[in-house]
């Protein structure tokens, strides 16, 4: 962004020297924007009882005493290791011990505690606004980041330099020791006002700085009162039970502030009431892990970073701290919330909240943009689902209704005297087409005339779904002041400096020497990783081909199978256990796709954090889609193509006889597949989201509770150790969390002809993935660091790659899969209304014995000479017997044109929807525009008050000029 020197001259050429606000009162209104930066002056945007946290006193200046708080770290060069390290943790455990405060004991005594309640009484009496776990010693100081370190650690003189280095940038530090590990250390970080105001200028951080203005003229005055009227109509109707009350979130009231990069040469500009509150608790410590990103700990350039140093094993953990604990005694409508964790807690991720809109304005605020755009998606994603599961839902009604009275059905259940060929060629047997009649009336449910519109209307809906998350994207970017956000020029990886720290070149951004990697280096190493990423994928189509020859055995075993159910109904069995064998697989295999995903990643050397991230993101989409749609590709295309037919089928191995579709068609086997595999995913996920942190969790309580502390003390647990304790977010940040949805946004769209109820079942798997979610980052994981992003990277990429492919796949499961095309064809060409239309059902009498052909078996024991079999082929006292005839011609010319009708067809629906939805609402361009132009006439009239009142304040004569 421009500097407002450069702006307020630009805007001084274009306006002249008496411009004011007052001049354009009458110029057109625009909607009211809401940002979600507190606006101090003017809304009070904290819950009930948050001063206790949020509004401590303003802190002085650090003080020499305020930096002796840690052990001394100097004169390390002329000690061994050895004798560092004995006398740095004896003077850490007597600084620390004798000198923490009372509440941070835990009470393993009956006199210990008694002591304790007594003094810390006596300590709420004398400071009773400062919690426990969340300041410094003083009881004024916030705590903005937590450091770990083991005291057995003998990294002691990267620890001492850097921490001496993070004071010299104006961080305070104090040190504590665990209450529950007495090897573990902590290191508190707390940033002065100074230090805050130095790096938000250099992070070009947005603060609040002026109400905004809204100017009226008699047409937005009479929309005005219309709006008015309409509000209190509004107010005489029922509450919508979703949205959550402001009451109840007394945190997210509106806040108008125009918002400008911070600036310490500018700082009276900005509405700074409380120096506490004006700096959130995320923007301070989006501000220290700066800080800890480029503080140096050795004196080589690129030893530098807490990145490094937990990597070499410096420090174990580094952590904003939470706001203090989730729960209260108290219920929150009487007493108000204690902190934004428990409003969180409360107002989201209680599952009593799982029809509600979600906070996102505090999810942001709490855990940063990029986690908030994250649950901003996966909300966007689940209400979007609505409309998809109501029309899959009719769909499928649809077919359960007219199952009894299809032709196709009737014909199949009433064919007692149609004998069919052998499904196996050992222990099968000759078998009535009357006696899978259950198997095609449920064929029915997913294959019937709704099929085709269904598939069409989820191709569009993912076009919609996809352009409308990019306005929903443009208005949180707006809200959250990222509009004109740049994202910083990252730092090197510390495996890419250390490869290639020898080869250096000038970065054309910040003209300074880097390293850098070579073309030829860079394209072998990407060589090898590509064929590392074909291997697996070979490997997973060994897997399905295992499952097929597993299909073909299982096939001839339960056709002779002892119980009389499982052998009548042997089909349903092998492909459920086929399934099921499937699925283990399947969750087998990823657990070693992301150890080859994160070799093959870190072998390629990406530069970047993101690059990293991208890279192996990718990687995990491939392999997860290729291991989990693999099979059902096979089922969907190639079972029952290649079987051959009776008296000369296709074997293989010479063995076993290729497994051949019902003559219902092979829909069925597709449906059977996707919905174990989604039921059973949905599950498997979810139970490692939650149930396995919880079950960590619980097992270091009970670690602690083994060591000899009581259980009762937890409550006075510092928050530090409580933080410490909990799981930290997963090391590959938000991948595992877009994966999983991603994948179920394939299986949502891909394959969604053959199984209508696939949104619906997605949909009721993310009502419960956001509640769970929300519980596990409020309650089990450590704060992650507030990140900011502007959208959700590479994901938006891959969903619009699957959005293409599921037009092609489904046009493929309508055309070859489904019989919808063989029944088309029958009722235009061979059917009793021939060059009649197609009217009802009763166009397709006949089409079963249509497509049915005719084999001669001789004579077998029970005297049946010919039998039927599913495909259109000549009988055998035909002149050329056993050719294909006509009709397959036609069907096959009629398939072939459905796919490019039906691609040519939704490829241009959906083109022609995006090019409708812009990807910014024009009320927003309009007010984006609106508020950069009236942004800089305020800073140019609050820079020229400023200035008057300064020659006032010393005398001089008053102009209305720019000086």
């Amino acid at each position: 962004m421009v500097h407002h020197s450069g702006s307020i001259q630009s805007f001084k050429q274009q306006k002249g020297m008496h411009t004011s606000i007052s001049e354009i009162i009458k110029e057109k209104s625009l909607k009211p924007s809401r940002r979600s930066l507190p606006c101090l002056a003017q809304s009070q945007t904290h819950p009930q009882n948050l001063n206790h946290i949020l509004s401590l006193p303003p802190l002085s200046r650090p003080t020499p005493l305020a930096r002796s708080t840690s052990p001394s770290c100097t004169h390390i060069a002329h000690k061994t290791v050895e004798d560092v390290r004995d006398q740095y943790a004896e003077e850490s455990e007597a600084g620390a011990y004798g000198s923490r405060t009372d509440q941070s004991l835990l009470i393993q005594k009956p006199s210990t505690r008694s002591r304790l309640e007594t003094r810390t009484e006596s300590l709420q009496a004398s400071n009773p606004t400062a919690p426990s776990g969340l300041v410094f010693r003083d009881g004024k100081k916030r705590i903005d980041y937590i450091l770990v370190y083991k005291k057995s650690s003998l990294q002691v003189e990267k620890r001492c330099t850097f921490e001496r280095n993070l004071r010299a940038e104006g961080l305070m530090l104090e040190k504590e020791p665990s209450l529950t590990n007495s090897d573990i250390m902590f290191v508190k970080i707390h940033a002065p006002w100074d230090t805050l105001c130095k790096y938000a200028e250099q992070m070009n951080i947005r603060m609040p700085f002026r109400k905004k203005c809204y100017f009226t003229d008699w047409k937005s005055k009479t929309m005005g009162r219309f709006q008015l009227r309409l509000r209190q109509l509004k107010s005489w109707l029922p509450k919508n039970p979703m949205k959550l009350d402001k009451e109840a979130l007394p945190d997210l009231e509106e806040t108008d502030c125009y918002t400008a990069p911070f600036s310490r040469a500018r700082m009276h500009h900005f509405t700074i009431i409380n120096r506490e509150t004006f700096f959130s608790n995320s923007t301070r410590s989006r501000i220290v892990h700066h800080v800890l990103q480029r503080t140096k700990y050795e004196d080589a350039k690129s030893k530098m970073g807490i990145n490094r140093l937990l990597g070499n094993g410096t420090y174990e953990a580094a952590f904003p701290p939470h706001e203090g604990g989730y729960r209260s005694r108290h219920p929150i409508k009487t007493h108000g919330a204690l902190n934004h964790r428990h409003l969180l807690y409360e107002r989201w991720a209680r599952w009593g909240m799982w029809y509600k809109y979600q906070p996102l304005d505090l999810i942001r605020r709490y855990f940063g943009e990029k986690i908030g755009l994250y649950f901003a998606w996966l909300g966007w994603y689940t209400g979007m689902l609505i409309p998809a599961a109501l029309v899959g839902l009719l769909v499928f009604l649809y077919g359960l209704f007219t199952m009894d009275s299809s032709q196709v059905s009737k014909e199949i259940c009433e064919a007692n005297t149609t004998i069919m060929c052998p499904m196996c060629e050992r222990n099968c047997s000759p078998w009535r087409l009357s006696d899978s009649c259950i198997y095609a009336k449920v064929t029915h449910l997913f294959d019937n005339g709704g099929t085709v519109f269904f598939a069409i209307f989820m191709a569009i809906w993912a076009t919609v779904f996809l352009e409308f998350w990019k306005r929903r994207r443009a208005e949180l970017t707006y809200d959250w002041d990222l509009i004109d956000w740049e994202e910083e020029e990252e730092e090197l990886r510390p495996q890419f400096e250390a490869k290639y720290s020898r080869m250096e070149r000038v970065n054309p951004i910040s003209g300074k020497p880097e390293p850098f990697q070579p073309f030829t280096d860079k394209l072998s190493r990407l060589m090898v990783s590509v064929s590392g990423i074909f291997f697996m994928i070979s490997l997973v189509l060994t897997a399905v081909f295992a499952v097929v020859v597993f299909r073909l055995i299982a096939m001839e075993h339960f056709a002779s199978f002892k119980w009389e159910f499982v052998r009548k109904n042997w089909q349903f069995a092998t492909s459920g256990t086929a399934v099921c064998i499937n699925f283990m697989i399947i969750m087998s295999l990823n657990v070693v796709y992301e150890k080859v995903a994160y070799l093959l990643t870190n072998l390629e050397h990406p530069r970047t954090e993101s690059e990293w991230e991208n890279s192996f993101a990718l990687k995990m989409f491939l392999f997860q889609f290729v291991n989990l749609n693999s099979s059902t590709f096979y089922i969907a295309f190639f079972l029952g193509r290649f079987a051959g037919r009776p008296g000369k089928y296709n074997k293989l191995f010479k063995r076993w006889r290729l497994e051949e579709c019902h003559p219902s068609g092979c829909l069925i086997d597709l449906c059977l597949q996707m919905e174990v595999i989604m039921v059973l995913k949905q599950i498997w996920n979810n139970f490692m989201e939650l149930g396995y942190p919880l079950l960590q969790n619980w097992w270091s309580r009970r670690k602690i509770k083994k060591g000899g502390q009581n259980v009762e003390s937890k409550v006075l647990l510092p928050q530090w150790d409580k933080d410490w304790n909990l799981q930290p977010m997963n090391a590959h940040g938000l991948v595992d969390e877009y994966l999983e949805m991603v994948l179920q946004f394939g299986f949502t769209t891909i394959f969604v002809a053959a199984f209508p109820l696939a949104p619906l079942l997605a949909l009721l798997n993310n009502i419960i993935e956001i509640r769970l979610d929300a519980y596990k980052f409020v309650t089990q994981w450590r704060r992650p660091m507030p990140a900011r992003a502007t959208d959700i990277g590479i994901w938006h990429g891959i969903l619009e790659w699957i959005g293409v492919l599921a037009v092609i796949t489904n046009a493929f499961v309508i055309a070859i899969t489904s019989d919808y095309i063989p029944r088309f064809v029958y009722a235009f060409k061979y059917g009793p209304c021939v060059d009649k239309g197609y009217r009802n059902e009763k166009c397709l009498r006949g089409y079963m014995n249509s497509s049915l052909s005719v084999f001669d078996m001789g004579d077998d024991e029970k005297g049946h000479r010919y039998c039927r079999y599913r495909d259109y082929r000549a009988p055998p006292w035909s002149a050329e017997p056993y050719d294909f005839t006509l009709q397959f011609w036609h069907v096959l010319a009629a398939r072939l044109a459905f796919i490019i009708v039906f691609e040519h067809l939704v490829f241009g629906i959906k083109s022609f929807i995006a090019y409708l939805i812009p990807d910014m609402p024009k009320d927003l361009c309009d007010r984006m525009r609106r508020e950069k132009y009236l942004m800089q006439e305020m800073m140019y009239e609050a820079e020229l008050e400023h200035l008057q009142k300064e020659r006032k304040k010393n005398g001089r004569q008053y102009h209305h000029e720019w000086p």
